[in-house]
């Protein structure tokens, strides 16, 4: 018999391993066990538990509460036949873009990935060298290149999203080489080092089954004749029916390109802005788990408030991580926070973030860029040659300016210049990081350190702009897919792979209508 045991509780300071837990407390002698989520309870510091979700196999007999006989609601994913006789046209292999592809060339479909950046290896290497250099590629960055955005922030792989889909997408992950502990974690990861190997395992299985990668190739533009679309690069022209638009957040030109002249119906969207915070990781384990600070990997939180109907929030927390310049464009400042999967790092980090509105830039879809463009420009101006500009936390709260760092040393790969962070960010947005700052700190102890550091701006969490689809994915223009984050319609790696996936497996489906 199969069961199924929810809220399994065992303490973090046990010494006895969970296969003898189990066996001990079910008196078991034969049985098999596989664990489906786990989670730790830390709201009694005197008393942490890892909590359990667990699938066991025996022969016994299990009664008692939280145990139910297991029912496997997983479905199972399909692969019909790709009957179009041409292939469809990838545009970006970020999460949307990976997910996409790999299910349309399961069908049979071979896609054709277009990737305006280079290969994971030549990403790392691009990114390394501005890092020494601060010379930037445009094109290939953190922002751009395989694996998206996401492949240097961590690998998170947490969302909001409800979906039967979701499993699947966690099981292909640890397929192509990330570790098993991301299928029942409740905050899981991969971390920037291992996801970058399982990226391009994902794009080998890819061109294994017939898909074709074009790197280093932008598009440009595109031009409908009669019932196919003909694709341009700067290098090819491509022949199709379905172009999946997977650009990511940062793809302005070609926003710019689709609204201004292919007229593609969009609408601005709420974004965030803000900075990110830097604590020595210490400082946080020490909040969230008390006496048990040094038995438990490094902490996480996630902390949220609301004023004037805006929301304040932290984003993208990375445990014992890293702060890394993010720029895709010349001449601006972009902060992101990325970690490797032993979270090895001395800090953690995290955005805290306050909501932009529409009408806070006119409700016009070109002035959310403009919004974002202004104030990047602005923080790239204070520091000049993309040092990032920053304050300590007290002086950020008190409005004056910092002249040394005392205690919290950054990560932050170029230097900061300390200055008033307050000039590249809008007014509304300095005085939400401030409230936030002062309710996360009764949510958080210590959350308030007078030395931790500030680093501006973050603005890149989600795109100004929402391309309109329709119910079965597609845009105004009949031929285009818009997918991900760049579209509107993800806010991480999970979200926008599953909103790649879904857009695949609908335009498999309508082939047969």
């Amino acid at each position: 018999m199969q069961y199924q045991i929810d809220q399994f509780k065992v303490r973090v300071d046990q010494k006895e391993d969970l296969q003898e837990t189990l066996k001990r407390v079910f008196k078991l002698k034969e049985f098999q066990y596989k664990i489906l989520s786990r989670s730790i309870d830390a709201r009694n510091q005197k008393e942490i538990y890892f909590v359990y979700k667990l699938w066991v196999q025996t022969e016994e007999k299990l009664k008692g509460k939280g145990i139910s006989i297991y029912v496997n609601q997983q479905p199972q994913i399909a692969y019909p036949q790709w009957t179009e006789p041409l292939s469809p046209v990838v545009v970006g292999f970020g999460p949307a873009g990976i997910f996409a592809s790999l299910y349309l060339a399961r069908c049979g479909a071979k896609p054709i990935i277009i990737e305006r950046g280079g290969r994971i290896e030549e990403r790392v290497e691009a990114v390394n060298h501005f890092m020494k250099t601060r010379q930037l590629n445009p094109n290939n960055n953190v922002q751009f290149g395989e694996g998206g955005a996401g492949a240097f922030s961590d690998g998170k792989l947490n969302t909001n999203v409800k979906s039967p889909w979701i499993h699947f997408i966690l099981e292909e992950f640890v397929r192509h080489g990330a570790k098993e502990d991301i299928l029942y974690d409740s905050m899981p990861h991969i971390g920037t080092d291992f996801l970058r190997e399982v990226v391009k395992n994902m794009r080998k299985e890819i061109e294994a089954l017939g898909g074709r990668f074009y790197f280093h190739t932008l598009f440009k533009e595109f031009k409908i004749h009669k019932d196919r679309v003909f694709v341009y690069t700067q290098k090819e022209t491509f022949e199709t029916k379905h172009i999946l638009l997977g650009i990511g957040h940062s793809a302005k030109d070609t926003i710019r390109y689709l609204y201004g002249q292919q007229k593609l119906v969009m609408e601005p969207k709420a974004f965030s802005m803000g900075v990110r915070v830097e604590h020595r990781a210490e400082t946080i384990n020490r909040a969230q788990y008390g006496a048990f600070s040094k038995d438990l990997p490094k902490a996480y939180y996630k902390l949220a408030h609301h004023s004037n109907q805006r929301g304040i929030y932290t984003f993208c927390m990375c445990p014992g991580g890293y702060v890394l310049a993010s720029a895709s464009e010349e001449n601006t400042i972009v902060t992101n926070g990325m970690s490797n999967q032993e979270r090895e790092g001395k800090n953690s980090n995290s955005a805290i973030l306050v909501d932009v509105r529409p009408e806070d830039f006119h409700k016009d879809v070109e002035a959310g860029l403009q919004y974002q463009e202004t104030y990047e420009r602005l923080a790239f101006r204070i520091g000049n040659d993309y040092r990032a500009p920053a304050n300590l936390m007290k002086e950020f709260m008190e409005d004056t300016v910092a002249t040394q760092v005392r205690g919290v040393e950054t990560t932050y790969p170029h230097g900061l210049i300390f200055c008033d962070l307050r000039k590249c960010l809008p007014d509304f947005v300095v005085e939400g990081i401030k409230e936030g700052i002062e309710q996360f700190n009764h949510k958080l102890k210590g959350f308030y350190d007078p030395d931790a550091i500030l680093i501006g701006i973050e603005t890149r969490s989600s795109s100004p702009v929402r391309i309109l689809r329709d119910a079965n994915k597609r845009s105004s223009i009949s031929y285009l897919y818009p997918i991900g984050e760049g579209a509107g319609y993800a806010g991480g790696i999970t979200s926008a792979a599953l909103d790649g996936l879904r857009t695949a497996m609908q335009i498999v489906e309508d082939l047969d209508k």
